[in-house]
Formats: structure tokens, C-alpha cells, sequence
């Protein structure tokens, strides 16, 4: 659908909650949600598609709004699915506008023209980007920490995935690093460093561009999607990763690493 000045009308590609107060920690969820902007219809996919893993990653917005309650911290999170822009890859990137995602050919992907791609960059990268560098902005001093948030799915090309939580770091490791050495002995979740992903996969686009060159740490959190399809396992998955977050931030600034 296109508005009344015959532009492309992406709706609203970008969300911040919490914008005001003081805050350690920045929280971002690229992934939020599975909304195809109404021009492009179905994309040419079939609605249990658009309502899987390939489409946005179900669950994390649920567990990065409770960790921004808990955390009393703004989060930014994402208005479109990343099938129409993938807000954790540059503009540069072939996964940006996947023409491919696991084994689906995405048809309104493969018939874009350069003209709609450029307008997908500057309509919703770069409002996305904008909204999280302006809160980098204005939350300094004080902030210390981002962290983005994001699940995957059980089975992947066929294959199970054992791993249920994933830290993961971009060219910056040290935070990465500092929560696997502080695992909660109580944490009921197979934890592992880089998995199901890593940097060499493309998936730290936000760490590096973002936090990097503002001198924040950084971290990645992957959580397995089945352990929050609810909103009650989505509320527990937070209390847990913000305990454990909490508890590594205080070391890591005791230690004058932030």
C-alpha cells in the first residue's frame, strides 16, 4: 500500500519503551515482531510462515519487556519483520533482505526492486538505527551495559539444537566472557558461549556498530524459543538473565572494565 504522496508506507518500524530516567543498561530486540507492512500482503508466504521462527524470533520481545520492568531500562525493539529488514545487519548484507530463509524462498524479496530496497534501508534501518544511537545519547554517563535479546528455534535444517541459552559477543568479548565465568550454579539451562551463533554468522551487527564505538559493553543473549512460549516463562526468563546480568555488571564495574 502506498500513502497519499505515492511512498511506500512502512507503519511504525521502531518502538522505545522506558525512554526516560536513568539507566545502566540499554535494552534492544531487533526481532520483535512478525508485522508485514501492508504493501507487501503476504510476501508470498503462507501465514504459518509468517507466524514462525524465519519471521521474527517469538518470545524475546516478551522477556526483554520483562527485563526492562526489572531493570527499569529503555529498550528499543523492532516494528517490522526481518524478512522485510533484518535491523541487526547492515545495508550491505545479503541477509538484510534474505531472498532465502532456512529452506523458504521469500518471493517478495526475490521481485525487489533497487528503488524498494533503498526505501527499506532508509524507512527501516535507519530509523532503527537512529532510535537506538539516540538513546545512547541520552542516557549518558550512566550508561554502563546493551544488551540485545533474541531466541531461536528447537530444530534447525532438520537438526535439534541441545544449547538453550547462547552468549554471544561481537568484536568485543569481554562481557561475553564475564557472564560465562559467573553461570549461576542454580541456572537450569544448558549455557553455552557462541552457540547456536556467532560473530563469523553475521549476528553482531548492533554490538559492533553501536556499542563499540560508544565504549559500552555488550552482550547478545539467544534464548531457545521454546522455553518462553508463555508470558509466565517469558516473565521467569528475565528474573533470570536480569539476576545474572546484574550480578556480572557489578563485578565488571568493580573491576573498571566499564
Amino acid at each position: 500500500m502506498e500513502s497519499q504522496d505515492g511512498t511506500l508506507d512502512f507503519g511504525t518500524v521502531v518502538h522505545t519503551d522506558r525512554a526516560d530516567g536513568t539507566a545502566l543498561v540499554l535494552l534492544v530486540c531487533e526481532h520483535a515482531s512478525n508485522r508485514i507492512p501492508e504493501y507487501l500482503g503476504d510476501m508470498g508466504l503462507a501465514s504459518e510462515t509468517l507466524s514462525s521462527h524465519i519471521a521474527w524470533d517469538p518470545g524475546a520481545l516478551g522477556v526483554a519487556q520483562h527485563m526492562s520492568e526489572l531493570l527499569q531500562a529503555p529498550l528499543v525493539h523492532g516494528g517490522v519483520s526481518r524478512l522485510v529488514y533484518d535491523c541487526n545487519r547492515p545495508p550491505e548484507a545479503a541477509g538484510a533482505m534474505p531472498v532465502k530463509s532456512e529452506h523458504y524462498d521469500i518471493p517478495a524479496n526475490i521481485a525487489m526492486t533497487p528503488d524498494e530496497r533503498q526505501a527499506r534501508i532508509k524507512n527501516i534501518y535507519i530509523p532503527f538505527s537512529t532510535a537506538v544511537s539516540d538513546q545512547i545519547k541520552k542516557h549518558r554517563p550512566s550508561l554502563k551495559l546493551m544488551v540485545t535479546v533474541h531466541s531461536f528455534t528447537p530444530v534447525y535444517h532438520g537438526r535439534k539444537r541441545e544449547v538453550e541459552l547462547g552468549i554471544l559477543h561481537g568484536r568485543d568479548d569481554r562481557f561475553a566472557m564475564a557472564m560465562m565465568a559467573t553461570v549461576p550454579d542454580d541456572l537450569p539451562h544448558v549455557t553455552r558461549l557462541n552457540e547456536p551463533y556467532s560473530a563469523a554468522d553475521g549476528v553482531a551487527h548492533t554490538l559492533d556498530a553501536q556499542a563499540l564505538p560508544n565504549g559500552l559493553a555488550n552482550v547478545m543473549i539467544e534464548v531457545r524459543n521454546d522455553l518462553i512460549r508463555t508470558p509466565d516463562q517469558q516473565r521467569v526468563m528475565a528474573e533470570r538473565l536480569v539476576s545474572w546480568i546484574t550480578q556480572t555488571l557489578a563485578g565488571f564495574q568493580d573491576r573498571g572494565a566499564a
